[in-house]
């Protein structure tokens, strides 16, 4: 009988290949499966949320695995843990979870953040965790043209050419646009998103900020439902999972 554990995950994605095990570096999915190998001897594939790509970092990733014995959370938690030091991963917290629980299918909505990065100084501290912006962006411009991305809408223009979602339709809940100091924070949460396309939405509305397109130019890219309208994809360094609702 198989023992299910939700798993909250916090990483910072820069030295990872992204969330999902690739042959072609390690992944956070591999660190944390070898962890659970380690201290429990089990030889398992985990679920996750959401496959979030190299560099993108997550305050709140979940993911459920099963186990072959009913461990105690606090255990399960700890004892990971202490197999994944010293990668930058951590697991937040282990809960033993009813086996029709979907870390992936049973989310309700997905929460990811943006952070920019905007002063004339480079980064130090901050370095590869948010996208450095040196010219000025006018933050009340780019929260009125996000609002156009929320709601129904065909996104085409804002996923990855190499997207495999069947349907380019997503319904944006909510983005907000805050500016707290030199911090500038884009806050946007729906059921699902296409690859890249928060990341695609992001480097669109730093154009607008630069004052380089309007709110109506953002509004035409997405309604011409064409990638080649995207403006340029921001980094990876400043994306992160921030929560998962059930």
């Amino acid at each position: 009988m198989a023992h299910r554990y939700r798993l909250d995950i916090e990483y910072d994605g820069t030295p990872f290949v992204g969330w999902q095990a690739q042959h072609n570096g390690l992944s956070v999915q591999q660190a944390v499966e070898e962890a659970i190998l380690a201290f429990s001897g089990d030889e398992i594939r985990i679920r996750a949320a959401g496959r979030t790509d190299t560099g993108v970092h997550a305050r709140g990733q979940v993911a459920h695995a099963d186990l072959s014995k009913a461990w105690p959370a606090d255990t399960v938690r700890d004892a990971i843990n202490a197999h994944l030091r010293p990668l930058p991963v951590s697991i937040l917290e282990a809960t033993p979870v009813a086996t029709d629980f979907d870390a992936r299918f049973s989310a309700t909505a997905r929460h990811y953040h943006y952070r920019i990065l905007n002063r004339r100084s480079q980064l130090a501290l901050d370095l590869n965790r948010a996208w450095w912006v040196a010219r000025p962006l006018d933050v009340d411009a780019m929260a009125d043209a996000a609002r156009a991305f929320v709601g129904h809408h065909d996104f085409t223009t804002f996923r990855s050419t190499d997207c495999q979602a069947k349907s380019p339709m997503r319904t944006i809940d909510r983005f907000d646009v805050r500016r707290d100091e030199d911090d500038i924070f884009l806050i946007v949460s729906a059921r699902s998103f296409l690859h890249n396309q928060v990341r695609s939405m992001a480097g669109t509305l730093k154009l607008v900020g630069e004052g380089r397109w309007t709110r109506t130019d953002l509004e035409e890219a997405l309604s011409a439902r064409d990638r080649t309208r995207c403006g340029p994809v921001a980094p990876a360094c400043g994306l992160y999972l921030a929560r998962v609702d059930y």
